[in-house]
Order: structure tokens, then C-alpha cells, then sequence
């Protein structure tokens, strides 16, 4: 990209443009001028002419008649029939001089004479050298003046570039929230302050975005490393334990089952934070036709035997979507659990098919309105049901929703009729004829 002086580009650009303009109307005008110069001198050499017809006839004698017949830049030459000359001799060949003949009628010393009139060229070349120079001074002055006044127009005119400049010098210093705001867009600087205003919006817009994604990178990872303290601890301890008990089986075999319970709580946070790195890096989602009915079964048969004192049903049509079962199963199982571990085992649980998804409806205690939406934030739990004794590591809801939306659709959190919550999967894309 050229980066030369714009003030010089326009300037030069209307200077020459300015000269050529002037050097074609000068050309036009002196064409013109010469051309009715011409005429004018025709037009008096036929008027002398027919004035010395007049005096032919008049028997005005031929030196009188031809003294009358000139006048200022017009001279004449009579012939008499008799060959006596009177006047200036004839004109060279080839000469630019106007000339006019003429045979004049009359007495019998004029009959037949031969008049030439000449006219001379010095009267209209010297008005067209003045003209030419008025021209050319004229000219010049024309473009002297517009070059001054270019030079300070051009910078008024681009006056908003300086403020472009400005604006965006001051955003590198560390300046935020200036804008242009031009006052019309359907101009060329218009456009183009637009355009920059809506780039400096994007960039404030991204780098604000990238701030708070950075907070909150590094908020989970804090909570994460506090999460996986506690069960990695317990499993330090029982090891610690286990290895230093000796001669009672009974409790060797409480500290393994503590053991492998501790390692199975870390193992399960441990495999959400590789789901919700998945689903920050754009987790592939594969597009199958899947039986919802046939997955909301599956879970209710699992839940049964997980928690024997809930009662859980599967009802719906069968609806076929399109979508990832496994991704789609780890949805309805991570709403499922979560409604298990609300209602502490006890309650009754129903998974609804509908026709773009799912709903799971449970009788706990339900979800403030105010807390619909944290719920779904990464490591929250609700202080009076799920809490991480409990074995939630808070992050279910948060990948239920990620894996939610990665197949285009959505999971919400609503309150159920009767109490309880009801959690709703909607907008999934159904199968047609299946």
C-alpha cells in the first residue's frame, strides 16, 4: 500500500486538472477569437468594396475614391483600364494578408477597373498576442491562487482523518471508549468513521471478552484444584491408613472401601473437567438418528437401581432425533443424578419425551427462581441439597447444558407443577419418518 502525502495527492491532482482545464478553454478562446476576427476583417473589406462601387458610380475620381475607401489597417490598389496604377503594389504571393478584388462599373476613365483591397494583419496579430498573454497571466494567477487555496481547504476537508488518527494513537496509549460517532454514514468519511467506530466496538468488545474469560479460567481453575484437594487428601489418608493398620481385617476393609471411594469421587471430577475442556475446545458432536424413548428408559432402569427408594418412570412418544447418543445419554443421566442426590434417594422421578426432546421432572425441593441460571454455572451447588458430600462435584449441569447446546439445542431449568423442579431439554432436531 502506497502511504505518500494525501494533502500533496489532492493538491497536485486538482492543479492538474486545473491546468488542463485552463489550457483547453485558452485554446478554445483563441480559436474563437481568430475566427471572428476573421469575419470582422471580411466583413469591412466587402463594406469597403461596396463602398467603392458606390463612388465608381458617383465619378469620383480614382485617387479620391481609393482615399476614401481606406481606412485604418486597410489599403487598396486601382488598376485603370488604361494600365495606370494607383495605390500600394500587389501583395507577394503567399502572403497572409486579407484581400478583397473587385471590378468597379462606372464613367468610362473607372468602367472596368481593377480595385484590390488589402487588410492588415498586424491590427488582429497583435490583439491575439495580447490576448494570448492575458491568457497565460491570467492562468498562472488562476493557479497560484488555487494552489494556496488548496492547500488550506484540502487540510480542512480532511480535518476528520487527523481525528482518525487521533483516536486511534490515543486507543494504542492505553485510551478506551472513544469513538467518532460521525454525524452521517452515507458519505465516503461517514463509511469509513462507521466502519471504525464498529472496529474499535469489536476489539473493546473481544478484549473485554477475553478478560473475563481469562477471570474465569482462572476462578475454575482454583475451584477445580480445591475440588480434587479434598478426594485426592482422603486418598492419601486412607492409603497412609491402610498401610499402617495391622491385624484387624474389619477395618483394613473400611479404609479400602474409603480408598476406592475417594478415588472414585476424583476419578468422576477428574473425567467432568475433560468434558467441559472438550466442550470449551468445540466438542464433535456426532449426527445419528437416536431413540429418545429408548435413552430415557435406559436411565430410569439404572436409576432404579442406584436408588431402590426412588420411583422413577419413563413415558413419552418415541421420538427419533438426531443427534449423539452418548452425549445425549450423558445429558439425561447428569439432570437424572442431580434430581436424585436433590430429593436424597426419596421421591419420585419422571423423564417425559417430547416431541424435540426431554423432560425431567423430580419432587424435591425444588429451584429458586433466582438461582435457574447459576445453577448451570460451573462448580455451584445449592447450599441445601447439593452439596459435594453428597458426591456432586457441581460441574454436572454445567456439561448437561454444554452438551445441550453443542447439538443446537438448549437445557432449562423450570419450576414443576406441584413443586419440585423440572428440568426441560428442547429444540433438538427430530427425524422425519422414523
Amino acid at each position: 500500500m502506497k502511504t505518500g502525502s494525501l494533502y500533496r495527492r489532492v493538491t497536485v491532482s486538482s492543479l492538474l486538472v486545473l491546468v488542463a482545464v485552463l489550457a483547453l478553454v485558452g485554446f478554445v478562446v483563441f480559436a474563437v477569437f481568430r475566427a471572428q476576427a476573421e469575419q470582422d476583417v471580411n466583413r469591412v473589406l466587402a463594406g469597403r468594396a461596396q463602398l467603392a462601387q458606390q463612388l465608381a458610380r458617383q465619378n469620383v475620381s480614382p485617387r479620391s475614391l481609393l482615399r476614401r475607401v481606406e481606412t485604418t489597417g486597410v489599403h487598396g490598389r486601382l488598376a485603370l483600364p488604361d494600365g495606370t496604377v494607383v495605390g500600394e503594389p500587389a501583395p507577394p504571393a503567399g502572403s497572409r494578408l486579407k484581400q478583397v478584388k473587385a471590378t468597379l462599373t462606372g464613367p468610362a476613365r473607372i468602367d472596368g477597373a481593377k480595385l484590390t483591397l488589402i487588410a492588415d494583419d498586424s491590427i488582429v496579430a497583435g490583439a491575439e498576442a495580447r490576448l494570448g498573454k492575458l491568457l497565460l497571466i491570467t492562468g498562472l494567477a488562476a493557479i497560484v491562487a488555487t494552489a494556496l487555496l488548496l492547500l488550506v481547504g484540502v487540510r480542512l476537508a480532511l480535518t476528520p482523518l487527523d481525528a482518525m488518527t487521533r483516536l486511534a494513537r490515543s486507543i494504542v496509549s492505553g485510551g478506551r471508549g472513544g469513538r467518532l460517532t460521525p454525524t452521517r454514514t452515507n458519505t465516503e468519511l461517514g463509511r469509513a468513521a462507521a466502519a471504525f467506530d464498529s472496529a474499535l466496538d469489536a476489539l473493546e468488545g473481544a478484549e473485554q471478552t477475553a478478560r473475563a474469560s481469562e477471570e474465569r479460567t482462572r476462578q475454575f481453575v482454583a475451584d477445580a484444584a480445591h475440588e480434587l484437594r479434598t478426594p485426592i487428601a482422603g486418598v492419601q489418608a486412607a492409603a497412609e491408613a491402610l498401610v499402617q493398620a495391622s491385624g484387624d481385617p474389619e477395618h483394613a476393609a473400611r479404609l479400602q472401601l474409603l480408598l476406592a471411594r475417594e478415588a472414585r469421587r476424583a476419578g468422576k471430577l477428574v473425567s467432568d473437567l475433560l468434558d467441559l475442556a472438550r466442550l470449551d475446545a468445540g466438542a464433535e458432536i456426532a449426527r445419528e438418528p437416536v431413540s429418545l424413548l429408548a435413552l430415557a428408559r435406559a436411565q430410569a432402569d439404572r436409576i432404579a437401581l442406584l436408588a431402590p427408594e426412588t420411583l422413577v418412570e419413563a413415558t413419552g412418544a418415541d421420538t427419533v432425533v438426531r443427534g449423539d447418543a452418548d452425549r445425549l445419554t450423558q445429558i439425561l443421566a447428569n439432570v437424572a443424578d442431580n434430581a436424585v442426590r436433590a430429593m436424597h434417594g426419596q421421591g419420585s422421578l419422571t423423564l417425559t419425551v417430547t416431541a424435540d426432546g426431554c423432560t425431567v421432572t423430580d419432587t424435591g425441593p425444588g429451584v429458586p427462581e433466582s438461582d435457574r441460571e447459576r445453577i448451570f454455572d460451573r462448580l455451584v451447588r445449592l447450599d441445601d441439597a447439593r452439596d459435594r458430600d453428597s458426591g456432586g462435584s457441581g460441574l454436572g449441569l454445567a456439561i448437561a447444558r454444554g452438551f445441550a447446546r453443542a447439538h443446537g439445542s438448549d437445557l432449562r431449568c423450570v419450576e414443576a407443577p406441584g413443586g419440585g423442579a423440572r428440568f426441560v431439554l428442547s429444540g433438538l432436531e427430530p427425524v422425519l419418518g422414523e
